[in-house]
């Protein structure tokens, strides 16, 4: 298997992978960087804006109330500077998101006020409806308001990792395997046999069974990878994607 190199980073910065790391955190609240500040903003946005929608929502308020807070809340980090207190040695950024929109909807919010920040140009552009949709498949009373940020949290995280190994194989003409494989690093129940798969793949049934070994290992490689940037030292690696496991 491949390993990522350069041609990942470089693939993960033009496709908002980079997203959920610290470096682009950073960024964003670097007031010296200016465009480059903002566009890193906008990329934890396309992130993180749904399991925030989804804490929202779960707090009491109707859909068209959590996509202005959703959006204003993100407007207010970058007016507020609230980023540029963070600090990756004291914590993660996953704990950090959830406490300051919990101190945004508590002490922030001024419900009188409609007009967006940012001169009313929407910092991200919400799918209200596919939101909606995506809210109203989980449970209705199971989960609190945090348990389902974090689930959120932790499906956002999981398909970006997919993404990027996706881009990967593809970018290898092997875009076919991946496919065939995908559902397998899943743990879907009906996912087809290594024979079956031979068949589709016109591959021999233990060149499929090497082909899915290198493909859950990589898997492996970009989660650490991806977890390894959002928390304050490698020895947090395991313990978070045990977390992310148990929130899905």
């Amino acid at each position: 298997m491949a390993g990522g190199g350069n041609r990942t980073s470089s693939w993960g910065e033009r496709a908002g992978f980079a997203a959920t790391r610290w470096t682009v955190v950073l960024a964003a609240a670097d007031e010296r960087s200016g465009t480059k500040r903002r566009r890193a903003l906008e990329e934890l946005a396309q992130i993180y804006w749904f399991p925030l929608y989804s804490y929202i929502r779960r707090r009491g308020h109707d859909a068209p109330e959590a996509e202005d807070l959703t959006q204003e809340f993100f407007a207010r980090l970058l007016e507020k500077k609230v980023l540029a207190a963070v600090d990756r040695d004291k914590g993660k950024f996953r704990s950090f998101l959830l406490a300051s929109v919990k101190n945004f909807l508590a002490n922030e919010w001024d419900k009188s006020q409609s007009q967006k920040r940012g001169g009313g140009q929407p910092l991200v552009a919400l799918d209200a409806l596919d939101a909606e949709t995506r809210y109203r498949l989980e449970p209705a009373d199971e989960l609190t308001p945090e348990r389902l940020f974090e689930r959120r949290w932790a499906v956002a995280v999981l398909d970006q990792v997919l993404a990027r190994l996706k881009q990967e194989y593809e970018a290898r003409d092997a875009g076919r395997i991946f496919e065939a494989l995908e559902d397998g690093l899943a743990g879907k129940a009906e996912t087809p046999g290594y024979a079956e798969l031979a068949g589709r793949l016109g591959m021999t049934e233990g060149a499929v069974k090497v082909a899915s070994h290198r493909l859950r290992k990589r898997y492996r490689e970009l989660l650490r990878g991806e977890i390894a940037q959002t928390v304050a030292s490698p020895e947090l690696i395991d313990e978070e994607i045990r977390y992310l496991l148990d929130c899905l």
